[in-house]
């Protein structure tokens, strides 16, 4: 292995790493015309020193358990550091200079297809997910603890309700940069971005479209302001995929009053919500309604955590008991007047969730580079074999045509061009892309992807959820089917 005397700044680093790391970054061959400059570049990756253990080898992120003479296993027999630990800090996006022809680092790494605005949010979101929300998630996520602080830090960063308009007290981003906060929060953390997409827009998104003039200046000035938390109950035990099917009844009292009773199920931020958009069926009309309800000054109203989940175990997901309980008309959104008002604002939530799997593939790719990169087995790094290499191109180009599907699809929708199923089968389809970049992630870690710490682990469970929340892959495929042949497969004939 020879070493770059050209390059003062290489410190020593083989010369096969640097030129790797220069074709990685920007899509070229390593041949002749591969400068020594390259090597300056790839000191951003590889400034961090590898953990070597006392039997000399390096660890793996960090973590070393069953490797012989590896120092990352405690004393006390627990699992080693986590790569956060380690690190202090997310390892650099590299998607860049292969995508939208920017720099990796530099504020707009994708300047032909983002605005300033968007650039500047983007990197804003980068900068905390990578630094604040990194060193804590894993232990968060581990303990199912809903991260508050976290929750609050992001609404100092003026990205609070999305695309909410500025009068009432939102960020007022366009439709990708509210997409772009999505991704850089899932490329990070996977519940801290589904708590933003419930919260963040699809609970305002949905105030402010089919809300009261009192309750958007009620509700949305705390909401965009992370003071508060809000969340959405569609989904019940016996609606699931059936979404319009709901058992929910409201029942009007006289006198402005309704009576609630049902159960809801699965619904993100329900513990921890001072506000929940409760969906149901008018007892005598059949309509579809809704209500903003208060639950902790609701009588009738409780609300269950659900334990025991293996992936987006920081979000909180609850069930929610309406045992008679009495609401004000007040508290119902005038704007509802049949389902497909829910299915509206559900289309533009799903266009947001188009962009987590992006995002979460792409942490899992920075991730999974520096390791094979550090890696050192039979003398060489990983990187160094064809096999993971291969691996690691497959999850290169699955992030970049899910990066521009995710783009396309969202620049359609601000413009009026996209429907419902035009986001059904991106959703669809980019999930499923990532779910295969998860499983690639998991098998480049080898049993080190199996853990929370490694930041793979977290992921590959977090992709799991994604494919599943929003309407299952094979619904989206079935609704998106309908749309375009006239048919519907959906429901089956008995």
């Amino acid at each position: 292995e020879k070493t770059n005397p050209k390059n003062k700044n290489n410190g020593g680093v083989p010369t096969w790493q640097t030129l790797a790391h220069k074709r990685l970054l920007l899509g070229g061959g390593v041949n002749a015309h591969d400068s020594d400059s390259a090597s300056a570049s790839s000191s951003s990756l590889l400034d961090v020193p590898l953990a070597v253990g006392e039997g000399g080898g390096a660890s793996s992120l960090g973590v070393g358990v069953g490797i012989p003479g590896a120092s990352s296993v405690r004393e006390d027999g627990g699992a080693s550091a986590s790569i956060a630990n380690r690190l202090g800090r997310f390892p650099a996006s590299q998607e860049g200079a292969l995508l939208g022809g920017g720099v990796p680092g530099e504020e707009c790494e994708w300047p032909d297809l983002l605005t300033s605005k968007e650039c500047q949010v983007r990197a804003r979101v980068r900068e905390y997910c990578e630094t604040k929300v990194f060193t804590q998630a894993a232990e968060l996520w581990e303990n199912a603890i809903h991260p508050k602080a976290l929750w609050e830090g992001l609404g100092a960063l003026g990205v609070g309700g999305g695309t909410t308009p500025s009068a009432y007290g939102g960020a007022g981003l366009s439709l990708v940069g509210a997409g772009l906060v999505n991704m850089e929060l899932a490329r990070v953390d996977g519940s801290l971005s589904a708590i933003y997409m419930i919260a963040g827009c699809l609970v305002t998104n949905t105030i402010v479209k089919l809300g009261s003039e009192a309750q958007k200046k009620k509700y949305l000035t705390q909401l965009c302001a992370h003071r508060t938390v809000g969340s959405w109950a569609l989904t019940e035990a016996e609606a699931g995929s059936d979404a319009s099917g709901l058992r929910t009844l409201a029942t009007p009292l006289g006198g402005g009053l309704w009576q609630l009773d049902g159960r809801k199920r699965w619904i993100g931020n329900a513990p921890v919500a001072s506000v929940i958009i409760i969906w149901a069926r008018h007892a005598e009309t059949g309509n579809t309604l809704a209500f903003a309800v208060e639950p902790g000054s609701t009588a009738g109203v409780s609300v269950k955590t659900m334990r025991g989940k293996v992936g987006l175990r920081a979000i909180q997901n609850g069930e929610i008991f309406l045992d008679g309980a009495t609401v004000k008309e007040e508290a119902r959104l005038p704007g509802v007047k049949s389902f497909a008002d829910a299915a509206g604002v559900l289309a533009q939530s799903r266009v947001m969730v188009t962009w987590q799997p992006v995002g979460l593939a792409q942490g899992l790719y920075d991730v999974c580079l520096r390791h094979v990169k550090e890696r050192m087995q039979f003398g060489v790094p990983l990187a160094a074999s064809q096999v993971v290499q291969h691996k690691l191109m497959l999850m290169r180009a699955n992030c970049n045509a899910m990066a521009l599907y995710a783009w396309r699809l969202t620049r359609r929708f601000e413009q009026g061009e996209a429907s419902g199923p035009d986001a059904t089968l991106a959703k669809a389809w980019v999930t499923l892309r990532g779910r295969e970049c998860a499983s690639i992630g998991r098998e480049l870690l080898g049993g080190d992807g199996l853990l929370a710490g490694s930041h793979v682990g977290k992921a590959f469970a977090d992709m799991e959820a994604y494919y599943t929340y929003e309407g299952t892959f094979d619904i989206n495929l079935l609704v998106a089917g309908r749309a375009h042949t006239g048919i519907s497969a959906i429901r089956p004939r008995m």
